[in-house]
C-alpha cells in the first residue's frame, strides 16, 4: 500500500515509518521539522519505496496531492511537549487544529483511512483512575496555558468523530499514554530521556514537583504496532481508543531505577514546577489508561517493559555519543 506519515521526522512518526516500510509499503513522510528531525529518518532516504517531503500540512494543495495518491493516512504531526506547549501556546493550538482540519477535510473528500493520535492529556483535571474513553472530563481554566494542548486535541477529536458520523469516514482517534523510546529527546520536556541523559553524564537528575505524581510509560515499538492494527480493523473507524501501558510508577521512582539501570553516580534534586514552567502550570497526579476496549478491538498487549524502555533509551544516547562525540538532544 501507499501510506503517509504527517510529521513522519518525530519520534513516534519515524518508528511507524521504518515498520511501515520494512512490510513492504511505500511510504512518503512530510515534516517540516520543526520538532521532528532529519537524523530520524535519514537512514531511509535513497531506499525504493520511501520519499521524504519537507513542507507543512498547511500547505493544502500539496496535501491534498498526497493525499488523493495515497491508500492510508496517519496524521502524526503536532505540537508535542509540555515545555513546547507552555512557551508556545498559540504555535500548539493552530498547528494542531489547523492541520488537522485539512488532514480530515481531504481524507473524506477522497475517502481514505486516517489516524488521528489523540493524548491522555484529554483527560484533564479526572481522578477516576483508570481513565476510559467515555469517562467525563474536567478542564482547567483557560488562563492556565497548560490546557491548551489539551483542548486543542480535545477539538480534534470531536472533528475526526463528526467527520465519521457525516458521513462515515474511515477514521481512528488514538489516545497515547506516554510514549518513550529511541530518538525521544529531552528537548520539550519529556521525562524519560532527560532523566537518562543526566544519569549517563553523572549529573543531576531534576525531578519536578515532590516525586509523588506517577505516570505510566509505553514502548514505541509496542504503540507503533499498535496503531497500525487499529487503522486496519475496521471496528476501530469512528472510535476513541486509549493506547499505551497501564504498569504505574512515580517520577521519583522512575528517577531511581534509572539511576541503577545506567550505574549513574547521579543524585535526585527536587525544584518547584513554577522554576520549570512559569506560573499557571498545573500538573497531574496519575494518568493511567484504561486498555480493555483496545484489548477487545486489537488484542492490544505491550510486552516491553519500563526497564526495557530505560535500557533502550540509554543504547541510543550512548550510541549518540560514540558517534558524534556529544550526546543527541
Amino acid at each position: 500500500m501507499k501510506i503517509l506519515i504527517t510529521g513522519g521526522a518525530g519520534f513516534i512518526g519515524s518508528h511507524l515509518a521504518d515498520r511501515l516500510h520494512d512490510e513492504g509499503h511505500e511510504v512518503t513522510v512530510i515534516d517540516n521539522l520543526s520538532t521532528g528531525r532529519y537524523s530520524n529518518i535519514e537512514h531511509l532516504e535513497g531506499k525504493e519505496r520511501f520519499r521524504l517531503i519537507i513542507d507543512t500540512v498547511l500547505n493544502e494543495k500539496l496535501m491534498e496531492e498526497l493525499i488523493k495518491e495515497t491508500d492510508r493516512v496517519f496524521h502524526m504531526a503536532s505540537a508535542v511537549g509540555v515545555k513546547l506547549i507552555m512557551e508556545r501556546p498559540v504555535q500548539t493550538i493552530e498547528t494542531i487544529f489547523k492541520g488537522t482540519d485539512v488532514v480530515l477535510g481531504f481524507c473524506a473528500r477522497y475517502r481514505k483511512r486516517v489516524l488521528i493520535p489523540s493524548t491522555s492529556e484529554v483527560y484533564g483535571k479526572g481522578t477516576a483512575v483508570p481513565f476510559k474513553e467515555e469517562d467525563d472530563i474536567l478542564k482547567g481554566s483557560t488562563s492556565k496555558h497548560r490546557w491548551a494542548y489539551a483542548c486543542a486535541k480535545e477539538l480534534d477529536e470531536f472533528l475526526a468523530l463528526a467527520h465519521w458520523k457525516e458521513s462515515r469516514l474511515p477514521v481512528v482517534v488514538v489516545r497515547l499514554f506516554n510514549t518513550v523510546g529511541p530518538r525521544q529527546t529531552g528537548q520539550y520536556g519529556m521525562v524519560v530521556p532527560r532523566f537518562v541523559k543526566a544519569a549517563i553524564e553523572n549529573k543531576p537528575l531534576y525531578v519536578y514537583g515532590d516525586g509523588t505524581q506517577s505516570r505510566c510509560f509505553a514502548h514505541v515499538a509496542d504503540v507503533v504496532e499498535a496503531l497500525i492494527k487499529l487503522l486496519e480493523t475496521p471496528a476501530c473507524f469512528g472510535q476513541v481508543i486509549n493506547i499505551g501501558n497501564d504498569k504505574e510508577v512515580t517520577i521519583k521512582e522512575l528517577a531511581e531505577k534509572v539511576i541503577k539501570l545506567t550505574k549513574s553516580e547521579s543524585s535526585i534534586r527536587f525544584i518547584p514546577y513554577e522554576e520549570v514552567y512559569g506560573d499557571g502550570f498545573e500538573d497531574m497526579r496519575r494518568r493511567v489508561p484504561c486498555l480493555d476496549k483496545a484489548r477487545k478491538l486489537i488484542s492490544y498487549n505491550p510486552t516491553r517493559t519500563l526497564e526495557d524502555i530505560i535500557n533502550d533509551v540509554a543504547r541510543y544516547f550512548q550510541k549518540s555519543k560514540l558517534v558524534e562525540g556529544v550526546l543527541v538532544e
